[in-house]
C-alpha cells in the first residue's frame, strides 16, 4: 500500500529541516571558532582606533579651559586650512599625471609578457617585480643617494664635466622624482596582477581572432585590453588609495630638500606633523577622517564611471 501525499504532510516536510542538525551545528561553531582571530585583530587594530579616532576630532584641547566639546569645528576647520587643501591638489596632480604612466607600463610589460616576444620572461618579470618587494624606506633612502646633488652619481657626473648639479630635488622637480620612485616601486606589483588577468582569458578568443586574421597589435587592442578592465580598474582604485595616502618618500626626502617639503607637503604628511609634532591630536584626526572621505569620494567617481562606460559599450 502506497502513501498518500496530502497537503498537509506536503506542506510540513520542509520544516524537518529547518532545525540545523548537531552536524551542521558543530560545523558553524568550528567556522566562528576559526575566524574569531582575525576578527578579533580586526576590531582591535582597526575599527577600536577608527572609533577612538572619531571621538577625538570632536573635541578640541584649549589652555585655557582644558578639553572642549566642539562637534564638526575641527572638519570645517579642515575644509578651509589652506596647508590641508594645497597638500590635496598636489596629490590629485600627483594622481592626474603619475597613475596613468605606472598603469601604462604595466599594461605595457603584461602584454608583451603575455604575448612571449621577450627573451628571458621569467628573469624579466623577476626583475620588474623586485622593486615591489624593496621596503618603501630603503627605496627613498637609495633614490635620495642618487638624486642628491652633493653626493650623487649624477651630481658627481655633472660635477666631472662642468654642468650644473641636477635640480632632481629643487621645488620644479621634486613631484616628478617622487613620481618616479613610486612608479619604480608599483609598476611590477601591477603588472602582476595585470598579467594574472591576462592568463585568465580563454585560447578559444584567441583562435577565433587568429582565425580571421587578427595580429598582435589587433589581438591586444580588441581582446586582451577589454577582456583584463576589472584588473585594470582594481589597479587604479588601489593607486588612488595609494596616491593620497603617500608618506614615507616626501617624509624621507625632507631631510635632503627641507625648503621644498614642507610639513603640509602631502595630506598624511601634514596630518602626522600635526599629531606628533604639534601635538593637536584632535586636529590630526578630522584631518584622517577628512582626508578618508575625499579617498572614498574619488575612488566611487572612478568606480562609477568605469561602470557607466562598460553600460554605454554593451549598449552599442
Amino acid at each position: 500500500m502506497t502513501d498518500v501525499v496530502t497537503p498537509e504532510r506536503t506542506l510540513a516536510q520542509p520544516r524537518k529541516h529547518r532545525h540545523s542538525s548537531p552536524m551542521r551545528r558543530k560545523q558553524n561553531a568550528t567556522a566562528y571558532l576559526l575566524i574569531a582571530p582575525f576578527v578579533a585583530i580586526f576590531v582591535l587594530f582597526l575599527v577600536t582606533p577608527l572609533v577612538y579616532a572619531g571621538y577625538l576630532s570632536l573635541f578640541r584641547e584649549q589652555l585655557v579651559g582644558g578639553t572642549a566639546f566642539v562637534g564638526l569645528e575641527n572638519y570645517s576647520r579642515a575644509l578651509s586650512d589652506p596647508s590641508f587643501l594645497s597638500g590635496v591638489g598636489r596629490m590629485t596632480l600627483f594622481l592626474v599625471i603619475q597613475v596613468p604612466v605606472m598603469l601604462g607600463l604595466s599594461l605595457l610589460f603584461a602584454l608583451l609578457l603575455d604575448a612571449g616576444v621577450l627573451y628571458l620572461q621569467r628573469f624579466i618579470r623577476l626583475g620588474i617585480f623586485v622593486p615591489y618587494a624593496v621596503p618603501g624606506v630603503v627605496a627613498a633612502l637609495m633614490w635620495g643617494y642618487l638624486y642628491g646633488p652633493d653626493f650623487g652619481p649624477a651630481a658627481q657626473i655633472a660635477d666631472a664635466v662642468g654642468a650644473p648639479a641636477p635640480p632632481f630635488l629643487s621645488a620644479d622637480w621634486m613631484l616628478f622624482s617622487i613620481m618616479n620612485i613610486v612608479t619604480w616601486e608599483f609598476v611590477g606589483y601591477n603588472m602582476i596582477i595585470i598579467y594574472a588577468a591576462l592568463r585568465a582569458i580563454p585560447a578559444e578568443l584567441y583562435d577565433a581572432a587568429s582565425v580571421d586574421g587578427a595580429g598582435a597589435v589587433r589581438t591586444a587592442w580588441s581582446i586582451k585590453i577589454p577582456a583584463v578592465r576589472p584588473a585594470l580598474l582594481l589597479t587604479l582604485i588601489f593607486s588612488v588609495i595609494g596616491t593620497f595616502q603617500l608618506f614615507t618618500e616626501p617624509n624621507l626626502l625632507q631631510s635632503l630638500a627641507p625648503n621644498v617639503i614642507g610639513t603640509d607637503y602631502t595630506p598624511n604628511l601634514y596630518a602626522y606633523n600635526l599629531s606628533f609634532i604639534n601635538r593637536d591630536l584632535n586636529y590630526a584626526a578630522a584631518i584622517a577622517f577628512v582626508l578618508g572621505i575625499v579617498i572614498m569620494i574619488v575612488s566611487y567617481v572612478v568606480q562609477l564611471s568605469a561602470q557607466r562606460r562598460e553600460r554605454k559599450e554593451r549598449a552599442r
